[in-house]
C-alpha cells in the first residue's frame, strides 16, 4: 500500500506571478555541480574555459538546502557519470566533447592528477567539496544532456511522488534547461531557481534560457524567495 502524504502548500513570489505548489511532493534537482565543471583543477578549466560562472551556485546552494532539508524536501544530484569503458557514451557525444580527436575528452585522464574526465567514482565526478551532501540525498547518474534518458531518473521521481522539481546547477543552458524540458514534456512542474542556475556559455545563451522557461516549460524563481516562504511555513506549524 502506498503511504498517504498530507498535502503542504506554499505559495511564492516569481517574476510577477504568484506560484502555489505541494512541498510533499516536490524536490530540488542540482544538475552537474562537479569538478569537472566548477573545479579550477576540473575538465573545464584545463580545456581553457573560465569556470568562474559555474561556481556562483555555490554559495546560493549553501544557504538553501538546510532549508530544504529541514523541510523533508529531497535532495537529487543529477550527475554526469559516465562508465569506464564507456560504452553508454555514442560516437556523436564523444565527438562533441572532442571534435578535434586530439584533446581531453569523456572517460580521458586529465595530464594533471589522472582522473577521468566524468567517469563515475572519480574526482573529476565527484561533487565539489563546497556543496555539502548528506546520507539521505538521492544521487542519479546520466549520460546525456537531459537526465531522464536511459537513466532511472524517472522512476525514482514517480516512486517519491514528486510532480514540483526545482533546478539548479550547470550549464543552465544545456544539461539544466534539456532535463527542465523533458521534465515539462512527462508533465512534471517546474521551477528554474535563477540564482542557483549558471552557465559558462555567452551571457546571452542564461537570457534565452530564462526567456524560455518562463515563456514555455515553467516557472523561473530566486532560491532566497523559496527559503524566506519555508522558514515562514515552518513557523506557522505547516498552515498555509
Amino acid at each position: 500500500m502506498r503511504q498517504v502524504v498530507l498535502s503542504r502548500p506554499v505559495t511564492v513570489q516569481a517574476q510577477g506571478k504568484l506560484i502555489t505548489f505541494d512541498l510533499a511532493r516536490t524536490a530540488i534537482v542540482i544538475v552537474d555541480m562537479q569538478n569537472d565543471f566548477c573545479h579550477p583543477k576540473g575538465w573545464l578549466a584545463h580545456i581553457g574555459v573560465d569556470v568562474a560562472p559555474a561556481r556562483r551556485p555555490i554559495s546560493p546552494l549553501r544557504r538553501l538546502l538546510p532549508v530544504l532539508r529541514g523541510s523533508s524536501v529531497p535532495i537529487i544530484w543529477l550527475n554526469w557519470g559516465n562508465r569506464p569503458d564507456r560504452l553508454n557514451l555514442s560516437p556523436s557525444l564523444l565527438h562533441v566533447y572532442n571534435p578535434s580527436g586530439v584533446g581531453v575528452g569523456l572517460g580521458d585522464a586529465l595530464p594533471d592528477s589522472g582522473a577521468k574526465v566524468l567517469e563515475r567514482g572519480s574526482w573529476s565526478a565527484a561533487i565539489v567539496d563546497e556543496l555539502p551532501v548528506e546520507a539521505s540525498d538521492i544521487h542519479v547518474a546520466k549520460y546525456r544532456m537531459s537526465g531522464f534518458q536511459d537513466t532511472e531518473f524517472d522512476s525514482i521521481l514517480r516512486n517519491l511522488g514528486v510532480n514540483t522539481l526545482m533546478f539548479a546547477g550547470v550549464n543552465a543552458d544545456q544539461c539544466v534547461l534539456c532535463t527542465l524540458q523533458e521534465a515539462n514534456f512527462r508533465g512534471y512542474d517546474c521551477l528554474l531557481l535563477e540564482d542557483c542556475a549558471a552557465t559558462t556559455s555567452p551571457d546571452y545563451c542564461m537570457a534565452a534560457t530564462i526567456y524560455n522557461v518562463n515563456q514555455c516549460f515553467g516557472f523561473v524563481v530566486r532560491s532566497d524567495a523559496i527559503a524566506m516562504e519555508l522558514v515562514h511555513h515552518a513557523t506557522r506549524g505547516g498552515r498555509s
